[in-house]
């Protein structure tokens, strides 16, 4: 008998309703499996709300050189669409904080639809990032993320313009706020007006927003929080994994506390 285990947008909006959410962003499979289910939990047992996995993709499109670099190592030990579900299904026995896969359109059709959202809802992912479908294309995916209580988690960039508000309204879970153009990665400032782009999402519905791309000290998640529901922080970690390997779950839980410390202080 299938059991569905996902909560989608109900657990979401709690973790949202409960405080300012930082959620981390790591690869699955990156320097192996065992270390990413490890490296999750230090980032929760650091404070993290909600933690968002890479299922490696040959041509990552949205990635810069640190999570690109990251999702060929993964590739190249085998890891497999298969495995990141297998991974979730294994870390739903002691964590609870929202799931979130991002991945692309095509790892999604290769499973087909249905059976990729399905099986996202019987192994507890509560969301779904996918950030090269665009609003007019919701519709290959979005019924049976309703059907089986996923998230589908739109991205607004500074160059949605009239477009903010109808994504939003669309949206379910959250929105993705883009800081910064161009591909994920670390920056020394952010000079999006995140707050007109939050105000817009706001306005059109009642949905919360999280920035990512681009944060990667403290400093700037606090600011980023200010301006918003939620931080999302990836190749900073990533670049934290990619240096420390099997040991990287320490200097993790270490980041994702100061960062969390920042954005609620």
């Amino acid at each position: 008998m299938t059991s569905y285990l996902a909560q989608g947008p109900a657990r979401i909006r709690d973790a949202f309703a409960a405080r300012k959410v930082f959620i981390p962003y790591v690869v699955a499979g990156d320097p192996d499996l065992d270390t990413t289910a490890e490296v999750i939990r230090a980032a929760v047992r650091g404070g993290a709300d909600a933690v968002e996995i890479g299922i490696p993709f040959s041509d990552p499109t949205a990635e810069g050189p640190v999570i690109t670099a990251a999702t060929q190592r993964s590739l190249a030990h085998g890891t497999t669409t298969a495995d990141a579900f297998t991974l979730v299904e294994e870390l739903r026995k002691d964590v609870t904080v929202p799931f979130f896969f991002m991945t692309y359109a095509a790892v999604v059709f290769a499973r087909g639809s249905e059976q990729f959202i399905r099986r996202c809802a019987e192994v507890g992912v509560d969301g779904l990032i996918i950030p090269d479908i665009p609003l007019e294309e919701r519709g290959e995916f979005a019924p049976y993320c309703e059907k089986y209580g996923v998230a589908l988690v739109p991205l607004v960039a500074p160059t949605s313009g009239a477009r903010t508000a109808a994504i939003a309204r669309a949206a379910t879970g959250f929105v993705y706020v883009v800081s910064s153009l161009g591909v994920t990665g670390m920056r020394s400032s952010i000079t999006t007006d995140v707050q007109r782009l939050s105000d817009a999402i706001h306005a059109a519905a009642d949905i919360p927003c999280a920035i990512g791309f681009g944060i990667s000290t403290p400093e700037q998640a606090a600011e980023m929080a200010a301006h918003a529901d939620g931080v999302i922080v990836g190749s900073a970690i990533v670049n934290l994994v990619a240096e420390r390997g099997k040991e990287a779950p320490a200097a993790v839980e270490e980041f994702v506390g100061a960062m969390t410390a920042a954005i609620r202080g």
